[in-house]
């Protein structure tokens, strides 16, 4: 492991040298992709993954009292996702970055890290209940699982050590000199990126399979057609689901890759940076399409917003045949 002074590094971007024309070419376009990928993501994602994630929460703030454990979890889920979206709004500044101090930018990480971890981890937790529902109610952990206070305290305690952990890995330097800010800090130690791949993608997709594939496999049993029906009820965690890994993926991959070039004493080169970047944009246009998921998919929320369209439609409807009266009124009175 190399020395934990991370003085030397920097982005490649601030301190390459340019040996050709081509160079310079091929960093102006690299340049234009990402701020074009941020302007993009700023209008349309962050839109649509703030109206969807407060959709949510008006419906299930009004049904509050007659959630479910799982529907207790999507909720905290959407609020896990909303507080990413706003964290996302730090690469507005890209292709440049947000300047902070160290102490700044590891707060910000801090929080970044509490809800990533969170938001993971409360979608393993739903995956877990839709399994235990196959089980006899009596069992210890399917109890633990019908109270919501408990699985969110736990998720939350658990994600606290996790960010925690990684803030203590981003180091005690420097706190009071500004610095160029990612939500994972570049001058993290190697250790925090290995954490996070670990913690963050590996355990966590792991038991993601595993729960999909007991899934698959009790609905290949003689009692599939229940089981079928639950699915469809908590339809929105497939497709969650498979957002989160692909996303989270590639997101992991480019941080595996930014620790091998630390560990070699690299800054690698602004190619490496721009596809970090569009990893990290990628990751935040997973939480609303997460959240448009969750309004789409999961029933109750659907048929809410269902109900709202059709009852616009009556009041529509009904407004157009009460005009009609008026107007044919005015005609007659005009002939007069």
């Amino acid at each position: 492991m190399i020395s934990h002074n991370m003085t030397w590094i920097s982005y490649p971007s601030k301190n390459w040298v340019f040996s050709s024309p081509e160079e310079i070419e091929a960093f102006i376009a690299s340049q234009n992709i990402i701020s074009r990928l941020m302007h993009c993501y700023i209008a349309f994602f962050v839109p649509t993954g703030l109206i969807a994630g407060i959709c949510i929460l008006i419906i299930f703030i009004k049904n509050y009292l007659q959630l479910k454990a799982i529907e207790n979890l999507l909720l905290h889920f959407t609020i896990s996702n909303i507080i990413m979206i706003f964290f996302s709004f730090t690469v507005i500044p890209r292709p440049d970055y947000l300047k902070a101090t160290y102490f700044t930018c590891k707060i910000l990480s801090f929080f970044f890290n509490l809800s990533y971890f969170n938001s993971q981890h409360l979608l393993i937790l739903m995956l877990l209940i839709i399994l235990l529902e196959k089980f006899p109610p009596r069992s210890a952990l399917s109890k633990a699982t019908q109270s919501p206070i408990l699985c969110v305290g736990f998720v939350l305690i658990y994600a606290f050590c996790l960010s925690l952990t990684e803030t203590v890995l981003l180091g005690t330097d420097n706190s009071h000199l500004e610095t160029y800010c990612q939500l994972d800090p570049l001058f993290a130690w190697p250790e925090y990126e290995i954490i996070k791949l670990t913690f963050g993608f590996g355990i966590p997709s792991f038991l993601q399979i595993v729960c999909f594939t007991v899934l698959f496999a009790k609905e290949a049993s003689a009692e599939a057609p229940a089981l079928q029906l639950r699915i469809r009820t908590y339809l929105a965690v497939v497709p969650i689901s498979i957002t989160i890994f692909i996303c989270r993926l590639f997101y992991s991959v480019m941080i595996l890759f930014r620790t091998t070039f630390k560990l070699q004493k690299s800054i690698g080169t602004p190619k490496n940076e721009l596809t970090m970047n569009i990893a990290e944009i990628v990751l935040f246009c997973e939480s609303c399409a997460s959240l448009v998921f969750v309004l789409c998919f999961h029933k109750p929320c659907k048929d809410e917003i269902l109900k709202v369209i059709q009852k616009c439609k009556k009041e529509n409807t009904t407004n157009n045949h009460l005009e009609i009266p008026v107007t044919s009124m005015n005609h007659e009175s005009g002939s007069q």
